[in-house]
């Protein structure tokens, strides 16, 4: 790594530090940018990425996507095209060098209208990715939009509204023109396969309590049930059903966490039939019980 890329990166962590406490997740006043932060290593724990790019200022992570697990830290970016399951561990965290990571979220659409303004044949086909995640090095022409985007914070609202859509788009254009450019156009492209499959996942995102129908879901795309099972697991590690399943069981977590809500209410908002099954599932995805999760949350907010 580059001591300018260092100098970037120390620079915002310094620029954290004067902000934030340094615990846990943080949703910015940017809406699109958020931070997480931990002085100690951490357990796998199960999440869904959104179409996202995530940098690390310090620290490391293991991410378990399908059968293969990355490992990446301060040099690499991880960026991903879609909703995508995995399991992540924080390596690398203590209290005298915290984990420092930021996450910034954009749109597909977001995507199109850069690639509308791009010449597809400037395009670099150098490193591909089937899968709906993609890992590359970090540079500084990356991180000279990012630390702009992040110190923007600093800024009163007026400022951070106007000026924070140019930022990503300039951070989409330069992520574009680079490595990731085959990656992001095969996923924003209309037509392609990998964007009929985002469609997929966002329909089913869209609709995760209700009864899935993957002939349906086919004819949505005009493509063959065997083609869009094929597809859908490639980029996302997950069959549609196991898909929905994780959907579901992610949202539950967030009602058990932020509402008081009896346990059966919660399996029945989210598409359960049986609270007993809901139960079953929810203790072999995060493994605990939804009573012992509640619980467990409780003593951590009071403690």
């Amino acid at each position: 790594m580059t001591d300018s890329i260092d100098s970037y990166r120390f620079e915002l962590i310094d620029f954290l530090k004067s902000k934030y406490s340094f615990s846990g997740a943080i949703q910015s006043y940017i809406p699109c940018l958020d931070f997480y932060f931990s002085n100690q290593p951490s357990e796998f724990t199960s999440i869904m990425y959104e179409p996202s790019l995530c940098i690390i200022l310090q620290g490391s992570k293991a991410v378990g996507f399908g059968d293969n697990l990355y490992n990446y830290n301060s040099e690499e970016y991880l960026l991903s095209s879609t909703y995508v399951p995995a399991k992540v561990q924080i390596l690398e965290a203590s209290q005298e060098k915290p984990y420092v990571s930021l996450r910034i979220r954009f749109k597909i659409e977001d995507i199109y209208e850069v690639l509308k303004n791009t010449n597809p044949e400037k395009l670099l086909f150098t490193k591909k990715s089937e899968k709906g995640l993609f890992f590359d090095e970090i540079n500084e022409r990356l991180y000279n939009p990012i630390t702009r985007l992040v110190k923007l914070l600093d800024k009163p609202k007026e400022d951070i509204n106007y000026l924070s859509p140019f930022i990503i788009k300039e951070i989409l254009f330069i992520l574009i023109n680079d490595k990731s450019g085959y990656f992001l156009n095969k996923f924003a492209m209309e037509g392609t396969i990998s964007n009929k499959i985002v469609k997929v996942i966002n329909e089913i995102k869209d609709n995760f309590s209700d009864k899935l129908s993957i002939k349906e879901l086919a004819d949505l795309i005009n493509i063959s049930e065997s083609s869009l099972y094929q597809n859908f697991k490639t980029i996302t590690s997950m069959s549609p059903l196991q898909f929905q399943k994780k959907l579901r069981l992610e949202e539950a977590k967030q009602l058990l966490l932020g509402r008081n809500i009896e346990i059966a209410e919660v399996a029945y908002i989210v598409g359960y039939e049986s609270p007993s099954q809901f139960s079953r599932e929810f203790s072999r995805m995060f493994g605990t019980s939804p009573k012992a999760f509640i619980l467990s949350n409780k003593i951590e907010q009071t403690a």
